[in-house]
C-alpha cells in the first residue's frame, strides 16, 4: 500500500512537472486559424492629371493563419504570425465614390514580435502584450477596366499600378486559454502603422495611409 501511495505521488508530481514546464521557458507553440486584416484607410489625393480629391478605399480580407511562439523565459516568448495571402478590393473614394472596383492586390505581411506574457507559468489564462516589426509585402495588383478608363488607358496600352511594399512598426494585445497541458486558444488584435504610395503606369502617384487592424483566432499545440 505504502509503495503504491509514493508510485502515486511521483506519478501525480511528473504529471504537474510536464503541465508547468508546458508553458514555461523552452516551450514551442503552434496554432491553427484564422486572422482578419482591416484596413484603416486615409487615402490622399491622386496627383495631376486627376479630379481633385481622387482617393481610393481599401477592403478588409480573411485567411487562413495561425503562428509559430518560442518561450523565451517563463513570460518573454517572440512569436511568428503566419498566414495565407489576403486579397483587398480597391474601390473610388472621394470624387469617385461610386465608381466601384478600380483594382484589386494580394497582401503578405511578414511579422515578428517579442510578446511578454501575464501571470504564473501554469495559470490557465494568460493575457499577453506584444510589440514587433512588418515587412507588408503588395503584390499581383490587377487594375480593372474602370481605372483604365478614369487614367485615359487604351486595350493597347492600359493603365496598371503598383503598391509600395514597406517596413512598419507593429503592437497587439491577446490571451491564451490552456485546455491542459497541450492544447489551448488563443486571441489577438494587432494595430500596424503603415503608410505607402500607389504607382500608377501614367506616373501619377498616390499617398496611402492603411494603419490596418489585425484579428486572429486559433486553437494552439504545446510542444
Amino acid at each position: 500500500m505504502k509503495q503504491t501511495l509514493k508510485l502515486s505521488l511521483v506519478a501525480l508530481a511528473l504529471v504537474a512537472g510536464s503541465a508547468a514546464q508546458a508553458q514555461s521557458a523552452g516551450t514551442w507553440m503552434a496554432r491553427v486559424g484564422a486572422t482578419g486584416i482591416y484596413p484603416q484607410v486615409s487615402s490622399g489625393d491622386l496627383s495631376p492629371p486627376a479630379w481633385p480629391n481622387t482617393q481610393t478605399d481599401v477592403s478588409s480580407d480573411w485567411s487562413l493563419g495561425g503562428g509559430i511562439t518560442y518561450m523565451i523565459t517563463d513570460n518573454w516568448s517572440v512569436d511568428l504570425p503566419l498566414a495565407l495571402p489576403f486579397t483587398h478590393t480597391l474601390t473610388g473614394a472621394g470624387a469617385i465614390a461610386g465608381v466601384g472596383t478600380i483594382g484589386t492586390t494580394k497582401a503578405l505581411p511578414a511579422t515578428l514580435f517579442a510578446q511578454y506574457r501575464f501571470g504564473d507559468a501554469k495559470a490557465a489564462f494568460r493575457p499577453y502584450l506584444g510589440a514587433g516589426l512588418t515587412y507588408a509585402y503588395f503584390y499581383d495588383e490587377n487594375a480593372t477596366n474602370t481605372l483604365n478608363a478614369l487614367s485615359g488607358g487604351t486595350p493597347s496600352n492600359p493603365t496598371t499600378f503598383s503598391i509600395q511594399s514597406k517596413w512598419a512598426v507593429g503592437v497587439q494585445a491577446g490571451a491564451t486559454y490552456s485546455f491542459n497541458e497541450r492544447w489551448f486558444l488563443d486571441g489577438v488584435v494587432g494595430y500596424t502603422w503603415l503608410k505607402n504610395t500607389t504607382t500608377l503606369s501614367t506616373g501619377q502617384t498616390q499617398p496611402m495611409t492603411l494603419n490596418p487592424v489585425s484579428v486572429a483566432i486559433a486553437v494552439g499545440y504545446r510542444f
